[in-house]
């Protein structure tokens, strides 16, 4: 490999020939040998290029920069949108607390690229654009990288967090809607209760993941604040005036999403408090998808010695030893994705917290954590969707036999008995082995008709009467 030498305030540096970044950058990859893995995301990456490209646009627009320095920054940065250069971005996320290895590593490889195209080889001649002065101007890691962030994390949100929910949101509805006839045994602490539907019971997941992603949504509005203008501290130092809010709303033309400038950009540097509220909203959204997955697979247990009320799809064998064997794969994939996120939440509530005087130190790890919960989160939501709940079956034999022999059918008698004689009633079937129709008339608390009248499966879910055909969905 060959190499060249790059030059920064603390002298010179050897960096890979074929590579654009400069001598900060390796200084930074040489300094920061932590972990085989946890790169920058690249959707920081994608990121600092919409926040630099507007960086360059408004200082031209305010007359800070030339137009030829400009356009130069800007067709770099569109490579950088496009995921053209990755490549030439290899810090990990465990480096300064500021971000500021990754703000220069984007400053000095727009900074390079830019003499490239110009025809020139990098590191001869005179460079059209200095890695600081022109790439970031009016600009400081302090609120570059912030603003970075929050434009990874609003896109990501939109655009794999959210219609990822939205798709197993409909998905459970219509699933709602499918089993809405299919009466069924309720259980509570993990013990017959009284009857439900099936379409009752899934409608209850349907609405806690559209509760999430109501909630999801609207924490996105803080993180359309942008900290760019606040540069060192938040006074905007060497900002000329009208740049905070002529970059917002250049980054909101470029991306599409309604991006605005921080009110305050003390609490936007010094805080990420908008970045741990959107996280808790994706942990709330983990936890309801915990349960509904662990629900999922507890009601298609089995199949012989289970609950065994549900047939999941079959999607691989289950199994290196067992012939036959099907495990409930997606429930699994799903539950330990929600374990990732709230550790996760765990790592974004110590580092918000962790913030000290005028700048939170925390923010490379902040974002690497936030990203990988709402990617995760999207794409689990997707793959739940598609390769389990809808082909999701009832196994309706077995929902009819545990519903005729639930006890918890006596709760129908409570209005016209009592709750007392009901509960001696449910006491002699279980004890005598025999049938709560068998015990209510043997007690003498209720005749056959009466019994018959009373205690309808159908009519106990507040929905249809099932017509005396007592079990049967």
């Amino acid at each position: 490999m060959s190499y060249r030498k790059e030059k920064d305030a603390m002298g010179e540096v050897i960096v890979p020939e074929e590579k654009y970044w400069g001598a900060q950058t390796q200084r930074s990859i040489v300094n920061f040998r932590i972990g085989p893995y946890a790169s920058m995301p690249r959707e920081v990456i994608r990121a600092f290029g919409y926040v630099k490209k507007a960086s360059a646009i408004a200082n031209c627009e305010l007359g800070a920069l030339s137009p030829e320095k400009m356009n130069a920054i800007v067709l770099v940065c569109d490579e950088i949108i496009a995921g053209e250069l990755f490549e030439h971005f290899p810090l990990v996320i465990w480096q300064t607390g500021s971000g500021t290895h990754t703000n220069m590593n984007v400053n000095e490889v727009i900074a390079n690229r830019a003499h490239l195209l110009l025809g020139n080889r990098i590191g001869e001649g005179e460079q059209l654009l200095h890695p600081n002065d022109d790439v970031n101007m009016s600009q400081s890691s302090n609120d570059v990288f912030p603003s970075a962030m929050y434009v990874a994390a609003y896109t990501v949100l939109s655009e794999q967090t959210i219609p990822g929910v939205r798709l197993l949101f409909q998905t459970l509805s219509e699933k709602a809607g499918e089993f809405s006839s299919i009466v069924k045994t309720g259980r509570t602490h993990l013990m017959d209760a009284a009857p439900l539907t099936l379409g009752q019971e899934f409608s209850g997941y349907a609405a806690q993941i559209g509760q999430a992603a109501v909630f999801l949504e609207s924490s996105m509005q803080e993180l359309a604040r942008l900290a760019s203008g606040g540069t060192a501290v938040g006074t905007g130092l060497n900002a000329p005036a009208g740049f905070s809010e002529k970059t917002a709303g250049l980054i909101a033309a470029l991306t599409g999403y309604p991006f605005i400038t921080a009110p305050d950009k003390f609490a936007a540097l010094a805080s990420h408090d908008a970045l741990v509220a959107s996280h808790g909203a994706l942990k709330r959204l983990a936890v309801a998808l915990m349960k509904i997955a662990n629900d999922i697979r507890l009601l298609a247990s089995g199949p012989r010695c289970g609950i065994g009320e549900l047939v999941l799809p079959a999607n691989e064998p289950g199994s290196s030893i067992m012939p036959g064997k099907v495990n409930p794969t997606q429930a699994e994939a799903l539950s330990m994705v929600c374990a990732q996120v709230m550790g996760n939440d765990v790592t974004l509530s110590i580092a918000g917290a962790g913030g000290m005087l005028e700048l939170n130190v925390y923010k490379p790890v902040m974002i690497s954590a936030f990203l990988q919960s709402a990617e995760l989160l999207g794409d689990a939501c997707v793959s739940f969707s598609d390769k389990c709940v809808k082909g999701i079956l009832p196994e309706r034999s077995v929902i009819s036999r545990h519903l005729a022999g639930s006890l918890m059918l006596v709760t129908a008698l409570n209005p016209h008995i009592g709750y007392d004689r009901a509960s001696e009633i449910a006491r002699k079937a279980e004890k005598e082995k025999i049938s709560l129709r068998e015990a209510a008339i043997l007690s003498g608390y209720a005749t056959g008709e009466q019994f018959d009248e009373w205690v309808d499966p159908g009519l106990m879910t507040g929905g249809f009467s099932t017509g005396g055909k007592k079990g049967e969905p």
